[in-house]
This record gives structure tokens, sequence and C-alpha cells, in this order.
């Protein structure tokens, strides 16, 4: 009887502990994986936007899975298209959380997108790291779950305006996408402005997904500005500057990374000499740079069917980051330790400096003014 007692508590104990350790296994996480979910734009006329982004941090996660993943534990990337739609982001959302769920969210693309994403994986506490978007929702207030590796639009607009002011420049319109993207790169754009005492010579808009420019072109070639900032995507404003370009020739042209600077050189070919565009990541064709060198072996193994460009060396150094926050966070990983790893995680990577606190989630201000050459290169 004292032998069946005996089984009988070392049985119940066995189940307490199985209980408790099931308890506290965190979703997503295995002994052996970590699974993280991205909705992008794989589809549609911003596709390469979300193709590019993909493909570099998948690169980087194939690479340290090669070497055994963190912590023994090998990264998996889902990721579902949303056409650069803020439902459909929505919907992704909701999936990747509650179907496949995953231990955090990584690499969107979009500010529209990550808007509409918000509230849902902020009331599940989903960390969500490294979106490719630079506008202030994200940023402040400080979201306790929102990581962003990349300078801000206001930081990339500032840059412009300043180099556009110290050329004499004054007369200066926009061009931008008519949601939360566009606002997002206007405000920074006015507030630029204003700090020197200036405001825009005109405007014009553009819808999502579309390439109708007819109304913007003629809205700012009557102001007749010096230089136009765009705050698009190279489908449209490839559109809008060669329209602009037959309406009244010469101006200068600004744009921010997120229009895609290689698919932009590509898509206007000639008529891309001399346009400009801010930076937030290195050049990802001067190897010199340690970060830079180490994407190109890595993309060339992993990756050899995507192109070398600003879109995919994003991806690859968001993913380094994550990759860098993970490792910190230890072996018995979750959401709540990853988020305090990440808070006091200041870390070079090859010569990228990502740095956050408590107070600030946003990891670098680097920005770089980059202009298209007549050959469809690009230079600083």
């Amino acid at each position: 009887m004292n032998y069946l007692n005996m089984l009988s508590r070392i049985g119940i104990a066995s189940l307490a502990l199985a209980l408790s350790v099931t308890a506290k296994a965190e979703t997503g996480v295995t002994d052996h994986s970590i699974v993280l979910g991205q909705s992008v734009v794989l589809s549609g006329p911003s596709a390469e936007l979300g193709q590019e982004m993909r493909d570099g941090a998948k690169a980087y996660f194939d690479y340290v899975n090669s070497q055994g993943g963190v912590n023994g534990r090998k990264i998996e990337l889902k990721t579902l298209d949303d056409g650069y739609e803020p439902a459909r982001a929505v919907e992704n959302t909701k999936k990747l959380i509650a179907e496949e769920n995953v231990f955090a969210l990584f690499g969107y693309v979009g500010t529209p997108t990550s808007k509409a994403a918000l509230p849902v994986f902020t009331e599940g506490k989903v960390p969500f790291f490294g979106a490719f978007t630079g506008a202030e929702l994200l940023r402040d207030p400080v979201n306790r779950y929102v990581f962003n590796v990349r300078a801000s639009y206001y930081d990339e607009t500032e840059k412009i305006v300043n180099h556009l002011t110290k050329l004499g420049l004054t007369k200066i319109a926009i061009f931008y996408q008519n949601d939360a993207y566009g606002q997002a790169g206007l405000a920074g754009v006015e507030r630029a402005l204003k700090k020197r005492n200036m405001s825009l010579a005109g405007s014009g808009t553009v819808e999502r997904n579309s390439v109708n420019v007819t109304a913007a072109v003629k809205s700012i070639s009557a102001a007749k500005p010096q230089a136009i900032i765009m705050i698009s995507v190279y489908k449209s404003e490839t559109e809008f500057v060669k329209q602009m370009k037959a309406a009244i020739g010469y101006t200068q042209y600004y744009t921010i990374s997120f229009v895609g600077s290689r698919s932009l050189a590509r898509e206007l070919g000639p008529d891309a000499a001399g346009v400009s565009i801010s930076q937030v990541v290195p050049m990802p064709f001067d190897e010199k740079v340690l970060v830079v060198k180490e994407y190109h072996k890595i993309m060339k193994k992993f990756a050899p069917q995507s192109p070398i460009g600003f879109t995919s060396l994003e991806g690859f150094i968001a993913a380094n980051a994550f990759v860098e926050g993970l490792k910190r966070a230890g072996s018995n990983l979750t959401r709540e330790r990853l988020v305090e790893a990440l808070e006091k995680m200041d870390t070079d990577i090859g010569g990228f400096r990502v740095r956050f606190s408590p107070t600030s989630h946003s990891g670098s201000k680097f920005t770089d003014l980059t202009v298209i050459t007549k050959e469809g290169t690009f230079r600083n």
C-alpha cells in the first residue's frame, strides 16, 4: 500500500511539474524553434519592397540557423502577403498571432499597414520589431512592444530640407501618398520647414497603389517649385517624375528611403539621373563597411536570387539586431524577457549602431543622402 501511495505521489508530482513547464512555455518558442510572423507587400505595384525586406532578413536568419540557431533554437519566419493594404495586414496579424502562434512580429512593410496592425499586437503584448517605416506613430509615444531599428521620417526629411536650404533652394513643393505614410512624410517636411520659418510652395497627392498623378502634376506645376520632395513608392513616383519633366522641364527631385531605391532607378531609366534619395542604412555596395561585407557574403550563399540593394540590407540589419536581442534574452525565452533585453541593448552591427532604452525604442538615427547617376547607380 505504501508502495502504491509512493507511486501515486510521484505521478502527481510529475504531472504538476509537467503542467508547470507547459504553463511557462512561451507562445512560438519550443526547445528547437522560434517562430516569427511577417506581413508585407508581395503583390501589386509595391511588391519588390516586401520581397527584398523579407529576403534580406531571411538570409540572415538562415545563416544563424546554419550555425545552430540561437541557444539551440532555429528561427522560422512566416511571411504573409498584405498587398500594402491595411485591412489585409490586420487579417494577417490576427492570423499570425491566433493561428500561427508566433513569438513576435518582424519586418512589416509600410506605415498604413503597421498603423492598422498596431492595436492588434499591442493588445496581445506581442513584440513588433524592425518595421520598414519611419512613421512617428510607432515612435512617439513609446510603445513597450514596438522596436524600430531604422531612423524616422522626421530624420530623413530634416536631412533633405537642410540640404536644400544650404543650396539656397527655398521654393519647395511636396508630392505625397494620400494615406498614413504620406501624411507622416508631409508632417516631417512641414516640421523641418517650420524650423526654418518656411512653408510649402505647393502640394499634390496620389492614392496608395495607384499611378494616377495627373491632378498632382497640375497642382505642383502651377507652383513652379525649385525642388520637389516625394513621399510615395517607386511606381507612382516614376509616373510623377516623367509627367513633371514633360510639364515644366527641369527641377530637383528628392525622395525618402521607403520608395525602393533600386526599383525607382530601374523604372525611371534615363529620367532617374539626378534624383536624390535619403537613406537609413549604409551604401549596400560599399564592402569597406563591415556589415555590408557580411551582407554580401551571406546574401550570396543564402539568397543568391535576390538583388543587392538598400531594402534587403535594411532587412538584413534588422534581423541581425533581432538575433542580438534574442541572445541577450537568454535560453529561458519569453516575450517580456526579450523586451527587457532589448531595452538594455547597445550594439555595433559591423559599423551600424543600434541602441535602445526604456524611454527610446528607436535604435538608429543614421541618415545619408544618395543620388542616382546617369548609369542608374548610386553615389553619395
